[in-house]
C-alpha cells in the first residue's frame, strides 16, 4: 500500500493505548486525538470500550477491543466472552491474540477451532465485526509463522497481525509483513509493535501491511506532515 496524504495515513492507523496504568484522562485523550487526526480506531483494554465508545459515537473513528493480551493462552471459551463482551460494550473491532502453543507445536486442529469460535461470534454480529489474529511474529520461527498465517487464511479471518508490542523478541518487521501478505493471501495484514515513526510506518505499508497499531500515532503524522522522513 503507498499513501499520499496525511488523510490516507490516519486512516489506516489504529491509535493505541495498552498499559496497564492507563487512566480515563489518557483515553480521552487518545479519543480527541482520533478524532482530530482522523485514525482508523482507538484500540484499548477492554476496561476502557463503553467510554472510548461513547466518546467516538457520530465520528469516523472506530472501536478496537483486544481479547487475550498479552499471552493468547487463554481457555477457548473464554475467548469466546471476552470477544462478545468487547462487541457489547461498543467495539467494532477484535485484536484477538491466538494460541502460540498451538503454532509452536503444530497443533493445527487446536489453532483453527478456536479461530473458527472466535471468527464466528464476530461474523454472527450486525454490522460483522473484524477480527484480527495476533500471532506474536517476533517469537516464532519462519515455519512457525507460515503454518499461523496458513491457519488463519484458511479459517478466513479479517487480518493478521504481527505483535502484540509487549513481546521480548521484539514487533513489527518488513520481512514479517512480507511473509505474512504471501502466506495469508486472504486476510489483510495489520503490523504493529514498535513502530514509532513515519519512516517505519510507510515500510510497513510498503511491504504489504493494510493497517498500522501504534501509540506513537501523533508523533508519526507530524513528521509526515513535515517531510522528516529518511
Amino acid at each position: 500500500m503507498t499513501v499520499s496524504s496525511l488523510k490516507e495515513l490516519a486512516g489506516v492507523i489504529d491509535h493505541t493505548l495498552l498499559k496497564p496504568e492507563a487512566t480515563s484522562e489518557q483515553v480521552r485523550r487518545l479519543c480527541d486525538e482520533a478524532k482530530q487526526y482522523g485514525f482508523h480506531t482507538v484500540c484499548t483494554n477492554p476496561r476502557w470500550i463503553p467510554l472510548v465508545a461513547d466518546l467516538v459515537h457520530g465520528t469516523q473513528v472506530a472501536v478496537d477491543g483486544v481479547v487475550s493480551l498479552p499471552l493468547g493462552a487463554d481457555f477457548t471459551r473464554v475467548k469466546i466472552i471476552q470477544a462478545k463482551e468487547a462487541i457489547f460494550a461498543g467495539a467494532d473491532e477484535i485484536d484477538m491474540v491466538a494460541d502460540i502453543a498451538a503454532i509452536i507445536e503444530g497443533d493445527e486442529k487446536y489453532l483453527a477451532r478456536q479461530l473458527e469460535a472466535v471468527l464466528r461470534v464476530c461474523n454472527s454480529m450486525r454490522p460483522k465485526v473484524l477480527l484480527k489474529v495476533i500471532i506474536e511474529a517476533a517469537a516464532l520461527t519462519r515455519e512457525q509463522k507460515m503454518f499461523a498465517c496458513q491457519i488463519a487464511d484458511k479459517v478466513g479471518v479479517d487480518f493478521v497481525k504481527t505483535s502484540t508490542g509487549m513481546h521480548r523478541a521484539g514487533g513489527a518487521t518488513v520481512e514479517d509483513v512480507k511473509l505474512m501478505k504471501e502466506y495469508a493471501p486472504h486476510c489483510r495484514v495489520k503490523a504493529a509493535g514498535g513502530i514509532r515513526t513515519a519512516e517505519q510506518a510507510l515500510a510497513m505499508l510498503e511491504a504489504g501491511a493494510d493497517r498500522i497499531g501504534t501509540s506513537s500515532s501523533v508523533q508519526i503524522i507530524e513528521q509526515f506532515e513535515v517531510g522528516q522522513i529518511k
